[in-house]
């Protein structure tokens, strides 16, 4: 059996019931084996690849591999997400598309303004951490409405840390989900720029933390503004500037706009569920066959 996984975090998500052994032995649909081919064709990237129209790069080295806009957000909606737009994946380059194990990067960038770091040093981590937990109950209060599962922050998997020099910033969340008993991660990657952030939100399981923590280094000097672009170019003069800093871009103030644009608040839900049947209106696919995907035990 092929399973597929992910562990994004997103508003629309739909609670799916465990499938039955005699359902998981069914043969996968016509349509099901298009997109299992479709993913073992896909093609991918490395080197120096431009990103946002020139406005930032990607420097792929041989440990990565990196999947164009398209297939990735293709990808993305196989997994669940409703359709989308990405400036691409990038998957370690053992990564197997068609496996439950394993993380990859997604990539995006909005372009809110400058993002002034006055704020960083200032900042207490706690006290954000228990503003958000208060805010996300209000969130879920609109989700329960909707039928999605309450999505509540447990706390910090990794403390937030701003490097003021290269004007980059990480953290993650650990979530836990209304119905689930394994946790999720929600890894977030920021890089300021002259009018925007570019996002790149890791897509994995609390199994996949260390291996990530690992890798951010890595991921971090791989993705960079282009000359023009860089958070030193900002010219206030006739430069658009966020209206919040560091604390509302960790707090959500963009973030929660990324989350819904790409769909962060579903996939990750979803990782545990069991997708047994294309279905419904673009908001989520399901199938038997991939039964395990999304179900990764690990503890967004």
């Amino acid at each position: 059996m092929i399973s597929m996984r992910s562990s994004f975090l997103l508003p629309l998500v739909l609670s799916l019931a465990p499938i039955s052994p005699c359902l998981a032995q069914e043969k996968p649909s016509e349509a099901e084996s298009k997109e299992v081919t479709w993913v073992k064709s896909l093609k991918f990237e490395h080197g120096e690849v431009p990103i946002g129209d020139g406005i930032a790069k990607v420097n792929v080295p041989a440990t990565f591999k990196y999947l164009n806009p398209a297939d990735s957000s293709k990808y993305l909606t196989i997994l669940g997400n409703p359709p989308s737009t990405v400036l691409g994946i990038l998957f370690p380059e053992t990564s197997d598309l068609l496996s439950d194990n394993g993380w990859f990067v997604v990539l995006d960038y909005e372009k809110e303004g400058h993002v002034k770091d006055d704020d960083a040093s200032k900042i207490d981590y706690s006290e954000l951490l228990d503003t958000m937990k208060k805010d996300s109950e209000e969130i879920n209060k609109a989700r329960k409405t909707q039928g999605y599962p309450a999505v509540n922050i447990v706390g910090w998997a990794t403390s937030p840390r701003y490097d003021s020099g290269t004007h980059k910033l990480y953290w993650a969340k650990e979530l836990a989900f209304d119905g689930e008993a394994a946790h999720t991660l929600n890894y977030n990657i920021r890089m300021l720029g002259r009018e925007g952030v570019l996002v790149a939100n890791a897509v994995g399981s609390m199994q996949d933390l260390s291996a990530i923590e690992t890798a951010t280094p890595e991921i971090l000097s791989m993705v960079d503004f282009t000359n023009g672009n860089r958070y030193a170019d900002y010219n206030a003069k006739t430069d658009h500037t966020a209206e919040y800093g560091i604390a509302g871009l960790i707090a959500g103030a963009a973030g929660l706009k990324v989350a819904a644009k790409i769909g962060i608040f579903a996939l990750i839900a979803k990782k545990f569920a069991v997708l047994w049947k294309f279905l419904l209106v673009g908001l989520l696919v399901a199938s038997r066959f991939f039964k395990k995907l999304f179900r990764r035990k690990e503890a967004v």
